[in-house]
C-alpha cells in the first residue's frame, strides 16, 4: 500500500510541474522521512506492527506536502527570473513559517491521545507516534534537504520563463469562480451552511461500531454443548459443523479446536469445562461477500439437532468479539437473577438484526459432593485433613520422586488408571463409595464414613462490582452496534424485572461509547491546540478562527464518503477525523500566510485575497491530490489490516476532498467578510525583504 501510494504521490508532482528534476527533489522527502521515523522508532524500542506500519503508510501521503510547497515555490521563482540559489533561498523562506505551522498543527492533533485514557489511546498511540516522527522528519527535509538539492539539480534554462502576472490554465478556471463568490459573499456563506446542514442529516444513515470487520475475510464459530459433555462427544458434534463448512461456498480454510480433558481420576481432575466447547476459525474467499457467507453458515448450523449452542460471528476470534452485543443482568439472589435472566433473554430474542442470542447463566455441570460423617470417620481413624490430602493425591496423581533417563531426571507419579464409567445416574457416586481411604486400622471404603450425592453445580459464577451477574449476548448481523443498541434499549423499555434485578448494556456497546467519548474529548483538545499554534503563527485571534472553518467542512466530505462506501463510523474512522483536524487547516495556513504577506506590503484586502489564492492554487491542489492518491490503496483495502486502515483512509480522503475546494473559496470569502473587524494598524508597511516577489508585481 505504501509503495503504490508513494508512486501515485510522485506522479502528481510530475503532472503539475512537468519537471522530472523537481519531481525527484520533492520525492526525496518520502524515503528520508520514513527512514528517519524508523530510526526514531528503533531508538525507542518500538516494533513494526499493524499500527506502526499503518502510521508509516498514512504518513506517506502527508510527508511529501511540505516538500511540494517548497519546490513549487522555488520552481515558480526560477520561472520568474531568479537564479537557482536565490530561488531556493527565497522560495523556502517565504513558505517556511507556513509549512512549519501546518506540520505542527498536524502533529498537535495527536497529542491528546497521550493524555486521554481508554482503548483508543492505548490502541492508536503507536500509530500517532509513528505519524508524528515521520512528519517532523519531513519538515526537516523540506527546510534543509530540498533547498540544497534544488541548487544542485535545478537549472534556470530547464524550467522556462513565465511572467509573474501571467495566469496559468488552472488559475483561469479558478479565478472567475473565486471572484463570483467574493462578489456574493452572503449567498456563498448561506450555501456553504446549507451544504453542511444537509450533510449532517445523513448521519443517521451511518453504521456505528468499534471496528468494522466486514472487510476482513475471517470469521469465527463457537459451539457449546451441555456442561460435562466428554471430549469425544464434543468432537463428534463438531464434525457435523465441519461438514457444513466443507460444503459451503466461499469458505477457504477452517480449523477447529476443542478443549482438553482428563479422566475422572486422571491428571485433569475430572472432565473440564472446555471439553464441552469447540472453537472454529474460518478464512473466507476475499473476493466474496463475507457477511453473506456468515448468514449462510448461520442458517445451516441452525438446522442441526442436538449440536449444542452454536454462535457464528463475523469477527476474527483474536479481536475478542467486537461486534457482540451484551446485556448485563444483575441481582444478589440467584433465584431472582435466574428469573430476570429469562425475562431479558426473551426480550432480546424479539429484536430484529440480532442472531445467536444466548445467556452465560449455566444450568450447571454434573458434580459429586462428599459429606463426611464425623462420628464414623473418627471411629475408623480417618481425619478430615488426611482424607482431603489423600483424595487430592489420588485424583491428581501421587508423586513418587524422580526417574533417571537419558535426558536427565524426570518427575514421576502414580495415577489411577482411566476408568470408563457407564453414562447412567449413580455411576460416579457408586465408584466413589468404593474408593478406599487410609484409616488408623487400615483402608476403609469412602462410602462407610461419608454420604455421596450427584448434583449439578454452577460452571461459573460471575460477579461484577460485587453483584451476581448474568450476560445475554448476541451478534449484530448488520455490523451496526449503534442501531442494535437502540433496538435493544427500545425492546427493554416495556420489560418489568423482578424486584432487586437491574440491567445495562455492556460489551461492544459500552466499549464503543467509551471510545466515542474519549476521541470526542481528544478532538476538542486538538482543535484548541491547533488554534493556539495558529494564533502564534499569525499573531492574530481572528485569522485562526477563519481557518477553523475548514474543520467542519472536512466532516462534510468524511460523512459523505462513509455513507457512499457503507463504511461504519468506528474507532479507526474517528482517528481519521482527528487527523483531518490537523491536515485540512494546512492548506488554509499556506493560503492565508501569503495573503497576510501581501497585506503587510500595503495591498488592499480583496486584491491580496485574489492574488494569494491565485499563487497558492497549484501547491494546495498538489498537496491535496497527492495525499488523496497516496491513501487510495489503503481506502481500497488492499492490505490485511483493512479493518484499521480502510475506514481511516476513507475519512481522510473524503474530508480532504471537500475541505480543499471549500477552502479555496470559503476561506477567502470569510477573510474578506471579517476584514472590517481588523484594526487599521494591523498591517503596517514592512520592508521589501519581508515581501515575496509576487507582492511587487501583482496588480492592485
Amino acid at each position: 500500500e505504501g509503495l503504490i501510494g508513494a508512486v501515485f504521490a510522485v506522479l502528481i508532482i510530475w503532472v503539475f510541474l512537468r519537471s522530472w528534476r523537481s519531481t525527484l527533489i520533492a520525492s526525496l522527502s518520502i524515503p528520508l522521512s520514513i527512514v528517519g521515523a524508523l530510526i526514531i522508532l528503533f531508538s525507542r524500542g518500538e516494533s513494526l506492527n499493524m499500527l506502526t506500519l499503518g502510521g508509516l503508510t498514512i504518513a506517506i501521503g502527508r510527508v511529501i506536502d511540505d516538500s511540494i510547497v517548497v519546490i513549487e515555490n522555488t520552481y515558480r521563482h526560477l520561472q520568474e527570473g531568479d537564479n537557482v540559489r536565490t530561488a531556493a533561498y527565497t522560495g523556502t523562506r517565504e513558505v517556511a513559517g507556513a509549512i512549519t505551522a501546518s506540520t505542527l498543527t498536524t502533529v498537535a492533533v495527536f497529542l491528546p491521545l497521550g493524555f486521554v485514557h481508554g482503548l483508543a489511546s492505548e490502541f492508536f498511540r503507536p500509530f500517532a507516534l509513528t505519524v508524528t516522527f515521520a512528519l517532523l522528519c519531513s519538515l526537516l527535509v523540506a527546510l534543509v534537504v530540498v533547498p540544497v538539492a534544488s541548487t544542485l539539480v535545478l537549472h534556470k534554462r530547464q524550467v522556462g520563463h513565465r511572467e509573474a502576472e501571467k495566469e496559468t490554465r488552472l488559475q483561469r478556471a479558478y479565478l472567475p469562480a473565486l471572484r463570483l463568490a467574493l462578489d456574493h459573499k452572503v449567498i456563498t456563506l448561506v450555501l456553504a451552511a446549507a451544504i453542511f446542514a444537509g450533510t449532517m442529516t445523513l448521519t443517521p444513515l451511518l453504521k456505528t461500531n468499534l471496528f468494522d470487520s466486514s472487510a476482513q475475510n475471517t470469521m469465527s464459530i463457537a459451539q457449546t454443548l451441555p456442561s460435562g459433555t466428554s471430549l469425544d462427544a464434543t468432537m463428534a458434534s463438531a464434525t457435523r459443523v465441519e461438514q457444513i463448512l466443507a460444503t459451503t461456498k466461499g469458505v477457504d480454510i477452517y480449523q477447529v479446536t476443542a478443549g482438553s480433558t482428563g479422566s475422572l481420576f486422571g491428571a485433569g481432575g475430572g472432565t473440564s469445562a472446555s471439553s464441552s466447547q469447540a472453537m472454529f476459525t474460518v478464512t473466507t474467499d476475499p473476493g466474496m461477500d463475507k457477511l453473506a457467507i456468515v448468514d449462510d453458515v448461520r442458517a445451516q448450523v441452525a438446522e442441526l439437532q442436538n449440536a449444542g449452542i452454536i454462535t457464528v460471528t463475523g469477527d476474527d476470534a483474536s479481536m475478542g468479539g467486537m461486534s457482540t452485543m451484551e446485556v448485563r443482568v444483575s441481582a444478589s439472589d440467584p433465584l431472582v437473577l435466574k428469573k430476570a435472566n429469562d425475562t431479558v433473554l426473551a426480550a432480546v430474542k424479539t429484536v430484529d438484526g440480532l442472531a445467536d442470542v444466548k445467556s452465560n447463566l449455566s444450568e450447571g455441570r454434573p458434580s459429586a459432593t462428599v459429606l463426611i460423617d464425623q462420628a464414623k470417620a473418627a471411629a475408623a481413624g480417618v481425619s478430615p485433613s488426611t482424607l482431603s490430602l489423600y483424595t487430592t493425591l489420588v485424583l491428581n496423581g501421587y508423586p513418587i520422586g524422580v526417574v533417571p533417563t537419558a535426558d536427565g531426571l524426570l518427575p514421576a507419579q502414580v495415577m489411577v488408571q482411566d476408568i470408563k464409567l457407564p453414562p447412567i445416574p449413580g455411576a460416579v457416586s457408586a465408584m466413589l463409595m468404593r474408593l478406599p481411604v487410609p484409616g488408623s486400622e487400615g483402608m476403609v471404603p469412602l462410602g462407610e464414613i461419608a454420604t455421596i450425592a450427584e448434583v449439578k453445580a454452577p460452571v461459573q459464577i460471575t460477579h461484577v462490582d460485587g453483584a451476581r451477574t448474568a450476560s445475554i449476548t448476541a451478534a449484530a448481523v448488520n455490523n451496526n452496534i449503534g442501531a442494535a443498541s437502540s433496538a435493544v434499549t427500545k425492546a427493554m423499555e416495556g420489560v418489568e424485572l423482578p424486584a432487586g434485578a437491574t440491567w445495562e448494556l455492556a460489551g461492544a456497546t459500552q466499549a464503543t461509547n467509551d471510545v466515542f467519548r474519549t476521541l470526542g474529548i481528544a478532538m476538542l483538545i486538538a482543535i484548541l491546540l491547533v488554534y493556539i499554534i495558529m494564533v502564534a503563527t499569525f499573531r492574530s485571534l481572528l485569522n485562526p478562527l477563519i481557518l477553523l472553518v475548514s474543520i467542519p467542512f472536512a466532516a462534510v466530505g468524511a460523512v459523505i464518503a462513509l455513507v457512499i462506501t457503507g463504511t461504519a463510523l468506528g474507532m479507526p474512522s474517528l482517528v481519521g477525523l482527528l487527523m483531518l483536524i490537523g491536515i485540512v487547516v494546512t492548506n488554509a495556513i499556506v493560503l492565508l500566510d501569503l495573503v497576510e504577506q501581501f497585506r503587510r506590503r500595503g495591498m488592499d484586502a480583496r486584491t491580496a485575497v485574489i492574488q494569494g489564492s491565485r499563487r497558492r492554487l497549484r501547491p494546495i491542489l498538489m498537496t491535496a491530490v497527492a495525499t488523496i492518491l497516496a491513501l487510495t490503496p489503503m481506502a481500497m483495502g488492499m492490505g490485511k489490516g483493512g479493518f484499521l486502515s480502510t475506514p481511516l483512509a476513507i475519512v481522510v480522503i473524503g474530508g480532504l476532498f471537500t475541505s480543499t475546494f471549500l477552502t479555496l473559496v470559503l476561506v477567502p470569502v470569510l477573510y474578506l467578510s471579517l476584514d472590517r473587524l481588523r484594526p487599521a494598524s494591523a498591517y503596517e508597511r514592512d520592508g521589501l525583504d519581508d515581501v515575496p516577489r509576487e507582492a511587487e508585481t501583482a496588480p492592485g
